[in-house]
């Protein structure tokens, strides 16, 4: 793992790699003391993380993000002394923040997040690189495409299991136990068997790793599986409100309705949903 570490601070740059030096996988590329050279190094060493003090001369690390662009930003932890600026951290897609001065046990975990969010990156990556040379793709004509299916080979590539943080340890819970993940702000909430687990990624990045075979988006801000819906029922305006197997109830947007209507009737053989 490629790190940058951008802060004007040099004893906060020494901080940051003496704490990255006991780690066997990662390797520091480079190290910017200001937002001109942190946006310079980020272009030209293509880092899979970078630690962006959010406070430093020539630009800030939001500015460094909005120059960049954030669809293009590597992972990213965010330093700073300021608590408030945790807010804007999230709003421009960052793994996490540490709020100066912080423990080495703050920073594991920071690093941790963001290891698992650049592994989920790459799976979503090696999916799409799979599906490509397999030559999945949609069908031409009008009309919806079936539900992607993919190859045995390309389904090993999805998640298999979600990390989560649980009384101090973290466990990992089985994709398929999942009945649905909702947004939860910064974070992201996985529903399992009426048990709640909060986790730190952003619903995109989930997303792209679940087997889309198995899971559908019905909303900005939730994913179902598909065979744990139990009931839809049409609102005015073409919304809709989806009841799941244990009794939760999610509402559809109206650009995701139909989608979800074919592959539940899919699911239950062919009767209609609705």
């Amino acid at each position: 793992m490629r790190v940058l570490i951008a802060d004007d601070e040099p004893l906060a740059r020494q901080r940051i790699e003496d704490l990255l030096r006991g780690e066997t996988d990662v390797e520091v590329a480079g190290t910017a003391e200001d937002g001109v050279e942190a946006a310079e190094a980020i272009r030209a060493l293509r880092p899979d993380l970078v630690f962006l003090d959010i406070q430093m001369p020539g630009m800030t690390g939001l500015q460094v993000v909005a120059v960049i662009g954030a669809e293009k930003m590597p992972a990213t932890i965010f330093v700073t002394a300021f608590d408030r600026h945790a807010i804007q951290a999230f709003e421009v897609a960052a793994v996490d923040y540490l709020v100066k001065p912080f423990d080495d046990e703050r920073f594991a975990q920071a690093l941790g997040r963001a290891r698992e969010r650049i592994r989920l990156q790459e799976v979503a990556r090696v999916t799409r690189r799979l599906l490509s040379v397999l030559g999945e793709g949609s069908p031409a004509g009008d009309g919806p495409a079936p539900a992607p299916r993919a190859p045995a080979a390309a389904r090993s590539a999805y998640l298999e299991s979600i990390p989560v943080e649980s009384r101090g340890r973290v466990e990992h819970v089985p994709v398929g136990a999942i009945d649905s993940i909702v947004a939860r702000g910064p974070y992201a909430e996985l529903h399992v068997a009426g048990q709640q687990h909060l986790v730190r990624h952003r619903m995109q990045v989930l997303e792209s790793g679940l087997d889309p075979a198995l899971f559908v988006r019905i909303h900005r801000s939730a994913i179902v599986q598909v065979d744990r819906v139990e009931s839809l029922q049409r609102r005015p305006g073409g919304e809709a409100t989806v009841r799941l197997r244990g009794g939760q109830e999610l509402t559809v947007s109206r650009s995701r309705r139909q989608e979800l209507e074919r592959r539940w009737e899919t699911v239950r053989g062919g009767s209609r949903p609705l």
